[in-house]
C-alpha cells in the first residue's frame, strides 16, 4: 500500500500545464472571457489534455471558450509558474499571442459566462482572474517572461 501511495504522490504532486491565449482581432482588440466561477474577466485558456500539444490546446481552448478560430499563433509572451498564480492548484501557464477571427459563440457554458472584445484602454487590468494582468502587461510591454 505504501508503494502505491508513493507512486500516486509522484504522479499527482506535479504542476499541471496549461495555456492562456491573448486573442487579437483584426482591429487590434483583445478578446476576454468572463468566468462563471468567480465572475472575473480573463484570457481564454486551460489545461493541456493528455496527447495534445500546446498549439492544439490553444486552438481547442479558444474555440471552446470564445467560438473564435486561430489564424496564426504569434509570439510567446511568457511561462508563468508562481504558486500564487492560480488559487485552485499549482499550474504552469504558457501564454501566447494569437491572431483570431470568427464569431463569438461560447461552447463551454459551464465555465464561461460571456465573451467580449476590449480596446486596450478598456481592459479591466486591475480586475482580471489569476495572473492575467501580468500576462497582458508583459504582452503590451513586448516582453517574453519566465516567472
Amino acid at each position: 500500500m505504501r508503494i502505491i501511495k508513493t507512486i500516486l504522490g509522484l504522479l499527482f504532486r506535479r504542476p499541471l500545464v496549461g495555456t492562456s491565449v491573448i486573442p487579437v482581432l483584426a482591429n487590434g482588440q483583445i478578446v476576454l472571457v468572463k468566468r462563471k466561477d468567480n465572475g472575473l474577466w480573463s484570457l481564454p485558456g486551460g489545461f493541456v489534455d493528455w496527447g495534445e500539444d500546446l498549439k492544439q490546446a490553444v486552438v481547442r481552448e479558444l474555440k471552446e471558450e470564445t467560438g473564435l478560430d486561430v489564424e496564426s499563433i504569434g509570439r510567446l509572451v511568457g511561462v508563468y509558474s508562481s504558486l500564487e498564480r492560480d488559487p485552485r492548484i499549482h499550474s504552469v501557464c504558457v501564454a501566447v499571442e494569437a491572431k483570431v477571427n470568427g464569431t463569438f459563440d461560447v461552447q463551454d457554458v459551464l465555465e464561461i459566462e460571456a465573451v467580449r472584445a476590449f480596446p486596450r484602454e478598456a481592459i479591466p487590468m486591475d480586475a482580471l482572474a489569476h495572473d492575467h494582468c501580468h500576462h497582458l502587461s508583459d504582452y503590451f510591454s513586448g516582453l517574453t517572461t519566465l516567472a
